[in-house]
């Protein structure tokens, strides 16, 4: 079992970031996959879903700003984050996407998005 996101960092309002995350196959495969952050002091939040055919969806603070895509060969999924706002701050994780999803048990490291204004 796998899950290493990749690509965070300090970033000024308004810039960009990349974001990576490879999965093992057994949590990539056939799932839909979701990044999802956690600020400090506040719960894990979903920002974004993707389905194995690439159907995206998005919570409203980051849409419009975000690009969540998967590359199904690679059991990658990324998530672009542009137009970046202090409040986006927060380790971000990627994992399947279940309706019980806070009930997942294994999240990986995550990586640190900080947002300087």
């Amino acid at each position: 079992v796998q899950l290493q996101a990749s690509g965070g960092g300090l970033v000024q309002a308004g810039g960009s970031l990349r974001l990576s995350c490879a999965a093992s196959g057994s949590i990539f495969n056939s799932n839909v996959m979701g990044w999802y952050r956690q600020a400090p002091g506040k719960q894990r939040e979903l920002v974004a879903t993707v389905t194995v055919g690439s159907i995206t969806k998005y919570v409203d603070s980051v849409k419009g700003r975000s690009t969540i895509s998967r590359d199904n060969a690679k059991n990658t999924v990324y998530l672009q984050m542009n137009s970046l706002k202090p409040e986006d701050t927060a380790v971000y994780y990627c994992n399947r996407f279940t309706p019980a999803w806070r009930g997942l048990g294994y999240w990986g490291q995550g990586t640190q998005v900080t947002v300087s204004s």
